[in-house]
C-alpha cells in the first residue's frame, strides 16, 4: 500500500529542507542505493597537492566495492565496454576544477577496459560540440563538490547542465528542475559512474562566483554511486556537517538545494532519502563527519 509523504517525513528525509509543493506525492518501497565515501590521508601533501597513486587506489577500491570486483579492470568491465565511446563529463570552474589526478585516474581504467584512445574525451563546457560526447555511449560524470549560487551545492546531478541547450532555463526556482536535463538525448540512459571529489570541497561562501578559501578544506575524499541524487545527498550531508562543525550551529543555504530531493520525488532520477541510501566508508575515518 502507498504511503503518503507527510511534511514530517520531508524534513526528516531531507535533513530540515521542506519542499511544500511536492506534498501529497506518494512513493514505493525500493532497494537502498548504495554509496562510497573512500578517504586516504596521503591523497594531498600539505600544500593540497594530489597523489596521483593514492587517487588511482582510492578510485578503484570505490569502484571494486560498487561492483563486488576484486580487480579493478574487472570492476570497470561493470560499467564500460571496450567497444563503448566514453565521455568523461568534467568541471572546469577555474577555482576548483575536478583534479587532474582523478581525471587521470578515470580515463586511465577506461582505457584499461579496452576502450579506443580515439573513443575517449574530457570535456566540460564544450559537450554539446564535442564529437566524443555527440557519440557517446557511455558518460562517466565527475566534479568536485562546493556550495553554488543557483543550486544550493554544485553536484553530479548539477554537472550535467552543458549539455542543455540553454542552461539558464534551469535556474529558476533554485533550479528546482535540474533532473530534466538527464532526461536530454545527449545524457539520457548514458551514465555509468557519478564521482564527486571531495579532496578540497568548498562548503559556505557569497555571491554567483563565490570561491572563499577559507570555507575550503581538506577532506580528501572521493564521493561515488551509480545514483546521482544519493551521491549528491551524501555530499550535501557532508556540507551540513562541516557547516555546522565551523560555525557551530546548523544555519541555512542562501539557497536551499532543493533540486536533489525534487530530482527523487518529482523525477524519480534516483534515492534522496538517507535512510534509504547505504552508504559504505573505506580509509581513513579520522574527523570523517559523516
Amino acid at each position: 500500500m502507498k504511503k503518503p509523504i507527510t511534511r514530517r517525513d520531508f524534513m526528516k528525509t531531507t535533513a530540515g529542507f521542506a519542499f511544500g509543493a511536492a506534498i501529497g506525492l506518494k512513493t514505493e518501497p525500493r532497494e537502498k542505493a548504495e554509496v562510497v565515501l573512500i578517504r586516504d590521508k596521503n591523497a594531498l601533501d600539505a600544500n593540497s597537492k594530489t597523489d596521483e597513486n593514492t587517487i588511482q587506489q582510492m578510485l578503484d577500491n570505490a569502484v571494486m566495492t560498487l561492483t563486488g570486483e576484486k580487480d579493478p579492470i574487472k570492476a570497470f568491465r561493470q560499467l564500460i565496454k571496450p567497444d563503448d565511446i566514453v565521455g568523461i563529463k568534467s568541471n572546469v570552474w577555474f577555482y576548483m576544477p575536478t583534479p587532474d589526478a582523478i581525471e587521470r585516474a578515470v580515463e586511465r581504467r577506461v582505457l584499461d577496459v579496452g576502450v579506443k584512445k580515439e573513443h575517449v574525451g574530457i570535456d566540460d563546457r564544450g559537450v554539446r560540440q564535442n564529437p566524443i560526447f555527440q557519440k557517446a555511449t557511455a558518460i562517466i560524470n565527475v566534479r568536485p563538490l562546493r556550495t553554488h549560487y543557483w543550486s544550493g551545492i554544485g553536484g553530479c546531478i548539477k554537472n550535467m547542465i552543458m549539455f542543455a541547450p540553454a542552461p539558464a532555463r534551469y535556474h529558476p526556482d533554485s533550479c528546482a528542475d535540474l533532473a530534466l536535463v538527464w532526461k536530454l538525448p545527449l545524457v539520457k540512459d548514458k551514465i555509468r559512474l557519478n564521482i564527486l571529489s571531495a579532496l578540497t570541497p568548498q562548503f559556505q561562501g557569497r555571491g554567483p562566483h563565490h570561491y572563499d578559501r577559507r570555507y575550503v578544506w581538506p577532506y580528501k575524499g572521493i564521493i561515488a554511486g551509480k545514483d546521482p541524487v544519493a551521491v549528491d545527498s551524501v555530499g550535501l550531508e557532508l556540507i551540513k556537517a562541516k557547516r555546522k562543525q565551523h560555525f557551530g550551529r546548523e544555519i541555512k543555504f542562501e539557497t536551499i538545494p532543493k533540486h536533489i530531493r525534487m530530482a527523487d520525488v518529482k523525477h524519480n532520477l534516483g534515492m534522496s532519502d538517507l535512510n534509504q541510501i547505504k552508504l559504505i566508508k573505506l580509509g581513513w575515518q579520522e574527523n570523517s563527519l559523516i
